[in-house]
């Protein structure tokens, strides 16, 4: 099956297809070079949302929850970026379990992706992979990061919509805003709202969010029981309104301007990883821990040894 059959049954609801496209292009085979070549100047259209946050806030179950209203908009891809197996190098597949009854709907295709010791939640592909799924007409895809902590900063440079979940007793308020969540988060959702001190958690958002700078977008904070599915609808309303005001201002375009130059350094950076032979590259890093050269000539040296 040549690459242009391959996507077009990708498109047309295969799942087999679509999973081979998409396996291609993470590991950036030929074949799979191509195929986001094709898909990526077919991308553009969907809205994306990321879902972040710190482990046990109950973003699987979350996702779960949004996704029977979001496949009223249309088909849904959801991107699960999991911890790496230290045996395989693949996704554990935790997320994936945690949305079974999801993965059962004809509208929605989960993709597992491993963050492969990224530390920013996602993956160096993750970007990619999300890109592809626009290109083969997914009109809402969510992207869920690994739940690492305090690094998960990049989602908010691959998606349009970033919600940031947390629980009750969730930490102080120092420890928060090291994390970046305040700067990343467009919607914050307090989950497991049935639990006691959901109010303080609440509060100290409000709080936190009232002292730092006026903002043109004020991100809101929703409470959820995503077990149950309540304040799903408010979650869903603040979506709306945060799409509505990108769609009214220049923010979308300037986000989209500043994913793709983290996109085109990250390119970079693999580009020259692979292309480097590794007694170069490990000549290059002695070098530079021995102060004789600097990381910027040598990195310029990388790329114009291609």
């Amino acid at each position: 099956m040549d690459d242009e059959q391959l996507i077009a049954n990708a498109r047309g609801g295969d799942a087999r297809s679509l999973a081979r496209t998409l396996s291609a292009i993470e590991d950036r085979t030929v074949a799979g070079r191509r195929a986001f070549a094709d898909l990526f100047r077919a991308s553009g259209t969907a809205w994306t949302i990321g879902v972040t946050g710190a482990p046990g806030s109950g973003k699987s179950t979350l996702v779960s929850a949004l996704l029977p209203e979001l496949v009223e908009h249309g088909d849904v891809a959801v991107v699960a970026v999991d911890p790496s197996s230290p045996f395989t190098g693949g996704a554990i597949l935790g997320d994936r379990i945690r949305m079974t009854d999801s993965s059962r709907d004809d509208r929605v295709y989960i993709r597992s992706l491993a963050n492969r010791g990224a530390l920013g939640g996602i993956s160096d592909t993750t970007p990619s992979i999300v890109a592809a799924l626009d290109g083969l007409g997914f009109p809402e895809i969510v992207v869920e990061t690994v739940g690492v902590g305090q690094s998960e900063i990049e989602v908010a440079t691959t998606t349009d919509t970033t919600i940031v979940v947390v629980s009750p007793g969730w930490g102080d308020a120092i420890q928060t805003s090291k994390a970046g969540f305040l700067e990343i988060g467009d919607i914050f959702v307090v989950n497991k709202a049935d639990r006691d001190g959901f109010e303080a958690a609440v509060r100290d958002l409000e709080t936190m969010m009232a002292l730092g700078p006026e903002m043109p977008w004020m991100p809101p904070v929703v409470a959820t029981v995503a077990t149950t599915g309540s304040g799903v609808d408010d979650l869903m309303a603040a979506i709306a309104s945060h799409r509505a005001h990108l769609e009214a201002t220049d923010a979308r375009r300037v986000r989209r301007r500043r994913a793709a130059a983290r996109q085109l350094a990250a390119a970079i950076r693999l580009e020259a990883d692979e292309a480097s032979d590794p007694g170069s590259l490990d000549d290059l890093v002695t070098a530079i821990a021995e102060r004789s050269v600097d990381p910027w000539t040598a990195a310029v040296s990388l790329l114009a040894a291609k």
